[in-house]
């Protein structure tokens, strides 16, 4: 596939204009893609807001707020996306929106705007599935993939590995049987004492310890297959909280001593978590036979698994692909950008009537 580039373009009478919508947790995200008859589609703008601020002081997504928050910013987020690729609603020739898996309010009000602006311009629409948008997202790199590859799909309550020959033809080869990677970061980073959202706060604090520090499970690692399972490395970091007498003493955490021995386990935890990621993803590949790797999600961002993969691939003759850091988190570039592979593709089912349905549980491999 033809390299798409990142940055504000100009849309030209002869291409589709995509606006995506994303609102599937606690980022609300606006974008504008540009579809050429041929070639590979652009990204004109796109606009994201986050809601950490407003979640932190319960330590989590609260789902009601979340749904109220979108309907404050999916409006001037689109005339900000719009605004700055010079383009009105008009314009625009396909509503594509998160039609899951995600929160079922947040996921209706993306719906209910998309189902709105389709209504009221005549414009048709196309339901996304968000783990499809996560796993595309690499196409809009500097360095985009080529099918096939094996996909690292690590986002929120996901981690699964996919064998991906295509747009639309997916093969699930192994998935999380209870916590997920990003779930592991962030139940691990709560038990620490660590703010929302705590996968990133625990990576940080881990660079500041020992990876060795702590003897922690590798759940699943010898298996014999390519499924995880996370919900025992939390149990055992909540085992050692205990012991150090750290579990839920946030008094304690100014203690030098305190603080040192939570970034030693900090270090600890992350470092079983991406053992566990890279390995089942050289695992993967061995079994598939592909030289070829895409990692994407929000737990792609994190930078000791960035390493350790491209390290370990490398002595493999293996390619690895992610995001742009900043297209790791939810938005709607890549809601936007799947809708317009699957035009492209001609796997697209555009929808003319409004169907104000949403699928807060929706397996990818189905679609």
């Amino acid at each position: 596939m033809t390299p798409m580039l990142v940055g504000i373009y100009t849309c030209t009478m002869s291409e589709r204009l995509i606006l995506g919508i994303e609102s599937s947790c606690d980022e609300t995200g606006l974008a504008l893609v540009a579809l050429p008859e041929t070639g590979a589609p652009r990204l004109l703008s796109h606009a994201l807001h986050s809601q950490i601020d407003m979640h932190q002081a319960y330590g989590g997504v609260v789902p009601e707020l979340a749904s109220r928050d979108h309907i404050r910013r999916v409006v001037p987020l689109a005339r900000q996306v719009l605004g700055e690729a010079s383009k009105t609603m008009a314009d625009v020739d396909v509503v594509a929106y998160t039609k899951g898996p995600g929160l079922a309010g947040a996921l209706l009000v993306g719906a209910g705007v998309a189902c709105a602006l389709g209504a009221a311009l005549s414009k048709p629409l196309l339901g996304v599935h968000h783990l499809e948008g996560h796993l595309l997202s690499p196409f809009l790199s500097a360095d985009p993939p080529e099918f096939p590859f094996v996909a690292l799909l690590v986002s929120g309550g996901h981690t699964q590995l996919m064998r991906v020959d295509g747009v639309g033809r997916y093969e699930l080869l192994g998935e999380t049987v209870d916590d997920a990677a990003g779930e592991a970061f962030d139940k691990s980073a709560k038990l620490m004492g660590l703010p929302y959202p705590g996968g990133p706060h625990l990576s940080r604090l881990a660079g500041g310890g020992r990876a060795d520090a702590f003897d922690l499970p590798r759940p699943m690692l010898r298996s014999g297959n390519l499924d995880f399972s996370f919900a025992g490395l939390k149990t055992a970091v909540r085992t050692h909280l205990v012991r150090l007498g750290l579990l839920e003493q946030v008094d304690k955490l100014a203690d030098p001593e305190n603080q040192a021995a939570l970034a030693d386990l900090a270090a600890s935890t992350q470092a079983a978590i991406v053992e566990v990621l890279v390995k089942k993803s050289l695992a993967a590949l061995k079994s598939t036979g592909l030289k070829r790797v895409v990692v994407a999600g929000g737990v792609g961002a994190n930078k000791l698994l960035r390493e350790q993969l491209d390290r370990a691939c490398a002595k493999r003759g293996v390619r690895v692909h992610y995001p742009e850091l900043h297209l790791c988190t939810d938005n709607g570039a890549m809601i936007a950008l799947a809708a317009a592979m699957r035009l492209q593709s001609g796997q697209a089912v555009l929808s003319t009537e409004p169907a104000f349905d949403v699928r807060p549980r929706w397996d990818l491999s189905t679609v």
